[in-house]
Formats: C-alpha cells, structure tokens, sequence
C-alpha cells in the first residue's frame, strides 16, 4: 500500500484497519495546503477540505454545483472535540455518548469557533463522528474538522469506488484516499435543538430511540 500520482490527483491506499501514519500525513499535508480531498466514511466516501480554509470550502461549493445556503456538514474526531465546535447541552452529550461513532449526523447549534459559511442562518450545523479510523486519524492529524460532502454529481449519481472517483472528479480533487469498500448508504440526521429531538432523515443509524 501506498501512494499512485495519476496527473496531478494523488491517489493513496491507506490501510483501513491500521492506517500508514506516513499516508495520513500526506492527506493532512495537502488540506493544510488547501486541497480537496475524497476519502471513506462509515456511510458513502466523502469530499471534503479543511474547515478553517476558506478558499478551499468556496472550492467545494463550485465542485458540488451547490448554492450557500445549504451548508455542508463536518466531521469530528470524538464527542469531545465536538463540544469545541458546537453547543452541547447535557441532553445531548448523552445522547451523542450512546450513538457515536457512528453513522450519524446531529445537528446542533455552532460556536464561535465555525467559520459562518459552516452554518445555516439559525446557526445550526451538521455534525458526525463517523466509525472510520482513516477519518478519525486525518482529523486528529489535523487538528480540527473537516467538511464532508458524499461524492455524488448535481444529478444525484453516487460515486463509491476509489478509483472512479479518481477518473471521474480527476483536477478537481487533490487526492483520493483508497481505504476499501463504504456501505454507500447515507447517515440518519437527527436534530437535537432545544433538546427536541427530530429525525430529518432516517439512514444507516437506527432511529428508534427518538421516535
């Protein structure tokens, strides 16, 4: 395993179970710098950059063919780091505590600590810990989150093998992590504002306990 430069998109093939720090390091290297990444989640293989980095959201946002007013959601490493970017009542801490990681989108209300193009007008943002441990080492790497969108065209077509994305997306994208097959499938998004829960979407993740 390791990493293949077709043109200018790098394509790496990070060991899922135990991913090469060596790699990790070379994915974090290029969001430092601003580039777009596909990598794979616990639901669909995800595109997405650096949450601190403007120009490189922006750039997301032309990719995806996707208007602003529909932010994209993150991806955190642990609940804990979640409290740092969004406000966690006690309601929802436990219950985050129960589901994460997992195959889950909460959406909370954001702090101060979001860049504003993150979040909807009432402040509220997307947020995951997915079970991926190439996702969880890439943002601790990091240091902070970092957006996800699923690798699909305006259309709606899914794109979930590594090296389709690869053709496919080609300039647009700076790398594409290989790390094996995702369910393709999307995350169930629940609401957890006001301590109210509400399931906007139901998906992989079981959604008994709030109906």
């Amino acid at each position: 395993m390791g990493c293949l430069i077709r043109g200018n998109t790098v394509l790496l093939k990070i060991n899922p179970v135990n991913p090469q720090e060596r790699l990790i390091n070379r994915a974090v290297d290029i969001l430092k710098k601003g580039g777009i990444i596909a990598f794979p989640t616990d639901t669909y293989y995800g595109i997405g950059c650096d949450i601190m980095n403007k120009k490189a959201i922006e750039r997301t946002y032309q990719l995806k063919q996707r208007s602003k007013n529909k932010p994209f959601s993150f991806l955190c490493s642990s609940l804990k780091n979640i409290s740092h970017y969004a406000k966690v009542s006690n309601y929802a801490y436990k219950t985050m505590k129960r589901l994460l990681p997992g195959p889950y989108t909460f959406i909370l209300e954001g702090s101060k600590l979001v860049p504003k193009i993150m979040l909807t007008k009432r402040k509220t943002a997307g947020i995951r810990v997915p079970a991926n441990r190439i996702c969880i080492a890439i943002i601790e790497s990091l240091g902070h989150p970092i957006i996800s969108t699923s690798c699909t065209e305006p259309r709606g077509h899914f794109y979930n093998d590594p090296s389709i994305i690869h053709d496919h997306f080609g300039k647009r994208l700076d790398a594409v992590i290989d790390g094996g097959p995702s369910p393709n499938n999307p995350s169930s998004v629940i609401s957890l504002i006001d301590d109210e829960p509400e399931i906007i979407r139901e998906g992989l993740g079981d959604v008994s306990l709030f109906e």
